[in-house]
């Protein structure tokens, strides 16, 4: 999400932390975009709606929840580009400092390691690494393979 836009809106956070190897803690809650409106197009992706996020929290209440857990720890996304971009956004749209998080992407080594793919997307590459993804665009879920393939291929 380089540029900011109304879709540039964090929704959901959500974390799946791995230490020593092992996926050791999980947190996921929804967050209240301002305004809470939703595309059509974006609702039939993630299944969401504003009648699912009308009573969560605006995202810096959600941060303050997982701020402890992630200091220090680098972030992992497939396709960091796009959730770095958001994150950034979203922290300049609520005038909260950007701490520069170390960010990796497992799109990019995937690519850089399993050329033998037909393509990279997060199923293809969760498969390649032994990882079923039953419920893909489920963002817990998504998050869970990113995890595991992160845990393959960094």
């Amino acid at each position: 999400m380089p540029a900011v836009r109304w879709f540039r809106r964090i929704i959901i956070i959500l974390l799946v932390r791995s230490l020593q190897g092992i996926i050791s803690d999980k947190f996921y809650s929804l967050a209240q975009p301002e305004p809470n409106y939703y595309c059509y197009g974006n609702s039939n992706i993630h299944g969401l709606t504003s009648a699912d996020t009308d009573n969560a929290d605006v995202l810096p209440k959600v941060w303050q929840q997982i701020e402890s857990l992630i200091e220090g720890l680098p972030l992992v996304a497939h396709n960091k580009g796009f959730d770095e971009a958001c994150l950034k956004a979203v922290f300049k749209t609520y005038q909260m400092d950007y701490p520069d998080y170390v960010f990796y992407c497992t799109l990019a080594e995937s690519r850089r390691q399993l050329k033998h793919l037909p393509n990279h997307q997060l199923q293809t590459v969760a498969e390649d690494c032994g990882y079923i993804l039953e419920n893909h665009h489920n963002a817990l879920a998504d998050a869970e393979a990113c995890a595991e393939i992160a845990l393959q291929l960094l």
